[in-house]
């Protein structure tokens, strides 16, 4: 009887180890997602006057891909391609309900059933994690925790949406809310002091999941406007501007925190140093994959040599700086500028994860995990840009071609002329067609598979307006 229990701890420790070494197998899965940041506003992408040591030693450590795209050049389409792996053209978040993105009680937003990397790596035993700006629907079925997120913290959407907005007047924006789960915790929060409280929320996730396979989605507020950032990281402007920065009642001096933009990204540097510094502790870097990019193109910074800013079609509008580190797996030190895009992330992180994706359902991203090996070229044929629901251009190799409606108006090849000022379009028709072709193709697959977005009849505010009913 003794042998018999003998023999059979022996096989339930050797089942549990077999189950632990499971898990520890399956990577850790991060991304850091800043707001309007420009493609040159890194050390390693070229900045003049921006030091951001850490995320240049993630360039020297991992991949820095110099091709790299948002599906749109907007906060709430780029969120939602990244998302869900797919146009937001598709799933009908490439807008707000009547404006560019989503707003405060807005009656639009992601559908709850949408797939998003949260819920397809939850299937797979994934912990998940987001601290920091959603901006994908503020209504209680579109918050992150009904999305796959097991946690969150932090804003609905972006910190202008308040009071302090420029053109409050015609808005009337309620209150800023800052979340904790689904539960209001602060109202107008210091914005000076998110980057800290995100990154700080962010270390513990690490911490208390560092035994188990996690996702950690740390989507940044900054550097969008106006410009935050806290007293550690500003204070060498502190001295001409700690006046003209104050945020009073009701007004904020925009034009005066613009000159905080390289402090901010100081700062999101720092916070990426934090993480690494984390998972090192933890001893779960090596095998932990750590993505850095933006949304879209800047509004105060730089997207040189790049044409265009946030809100173009012209590469400086979605095309943005991005780097992939994953110690156990990547090889340091290499550059990509195949076409990659933040669509491809969910395919990617679902299949390393061993996670299944649904076969009814058109997912645009695929997988690149061969690109970042170096062992395969980009599995796009083309990419597609869009201004919220109009297509603008569409790129395929070197070649972009930018539309109106279904005439070429302009092709730029990008290989030669990465600043689009040259248009070549007289002497290159047969390309011209090719990619009309490929536009052709694409609009007829988006009329045969396209989905719905979310929608509520009576959306209310997370904190009430005053003396209003929204």
């Amino acid at each position: 009887m003794i042998g018999r229990f003998i023999i059979l701890a022996i096989v339930f420790l050797l089942c549990s180890c077999s189950l632990k070494n499971e898990r520890n197998s399956k990577p850790n899965f991060i991304i850091i997602f800043t707001d309007d940041q420009g493609y040159q506003d890194l050390g390693c992408f070229g900045s003049p006057d921006i030091k951001s040591p850490y995320l240049d030693r993630m360039a020297r450590e991992g991949v820095k891909m110099t091709s790299f795209y948002m599906a749109a050049p907007h906060c709430t389409p780029s969120r939602a391609a990244l998302m869900t792996g797919t146009y937001p053209v598709r799933n009908n978040m490439a807008t707000g309900d009547g404006f560019a993105v989503l707003l405060d009680g807005d009656r639009k937003g992601l559908h709850p059933n949408e797939l998003t990397i949260a819920e397809v790596l939850k299937t797979a035993g994934y912990k998940t994690g987001m601290f920091g700006k959603w901006h994908l629907g503020d209504q209680a079925d579109f918050l992150p925790t009904r999305q796959g997120f097991d946690e969150f913290f932090g804003l609905p959407y972006s910190y202008d949406i308040s009071p302090y907005h420029l053109n409050n007047k015609k808005f009337d924006f309620s209150a800023l809310p800052l979340l904790d789960g689904e539960r209001v915790i602060e109202e107008n929060p210091d914005c000076d002091q998110l980057t800290k409280r995100i990154t700080q929320r962010s270390v513990h996730f690490i911490e208390q999941n560092k035994d188990e396979p996690f996702f950690l989605y740390i989507p940044h507020p900054a550097p969008h406007r106006p410009l935050y950032v806290s007293e550690q990281f500003r204070s060498e402007a502190a001295d001409t501007l700690k006046e003209k920065i104050a945020q009073e009642d009701g007004y904020i001096d925009y034009k005066s925190r613009d000159q905080l933009y390289k402090y901010v990204i100081n700062e999101i540097d720092w916070s990426v140093g934090q993480i690494l510094a984390a998972l090192k502790r933890c001893g779960i870097d090596d095998n932990t994959i750590v993505l850095f990019t933006s949304d879209n193109g800047p509004t105060k910074g730089s997207a040189l040599p790049l044409r265009g800013k946030k809100g173009s079609s012209y590469e400086g509008g979605v095309r943005v700086p991005a780097i992939i580190r994953w110690p156990a797996g990547i090889p340091a030190g290499r550059v990509s500028d195949e076409i990659l895009t933040a669509m491809d992330i969910l395919p990617t992180f679902a299949k390393m994860g061993g996670a299944t994706l649904p076969k009814d359902r058109v997912i645009d991203g695929k997988d690149i995990l061969p690109v970042w090996l170096g062992h395969e070229a980009s599995p796009h044929q083309a990419m597609f840009y869009h201004q919220k629901t109009e297509l603008k251009a569409v790129r395929s190799g070197d070649w972009k071609l930018h539309v109106l409606g279904d005439s070429a108006v302009a092709l730029y090849n990008l290989l030669e002329d990465i600043s689009e000022q040259k248009n070549v379009l007289e002497g290159n028709e047969e390309i011209a067609e090719k990619l009309l072709k490929y536009i052709k193709e694409f609009k007829a697959d988006l009329k045969a598979n396209n989905r719905r977005a979310g929608w509520v009849e009576n959306p209310i505010t997370l904190i009430e307006k005053k003396g209003t009913n929204k």
